[in-house]
């Protein structure tokens, strides 16, 4: 099974950028949207071409730290 990640990318003006990898179908866009409304706020979303591919069944969990 194909490892399934998360790339998560800050820049200096503190854009965040945050793309699946390894996610496959729609599931995908479920993660998407839990980050979404973790940071409140959404420019854009563009899908990949993993989001076309066959979901296959996994349970995962999200655990999300914040360092202050």
């Amino acid at each position: 099974m194909a490892q399934e990640e998360l790339e998560i990318e800050i820049d200096k003006f503190g854009k965040v950028t945050v793309k699946t990898v390894g996610i496959k179908g729609p599931r995908c866009l479920d993660v998407a949207e839990s980050f979404a409304q973790i940071l409140g706020q959404e420019e854009s979303r563009e899908l990949t071409s993993e989001y076309y591919e066959t979901e296959q069944q996994v349970r995962s969990h999200i655990d999300v730290k914040r360092k202050h």
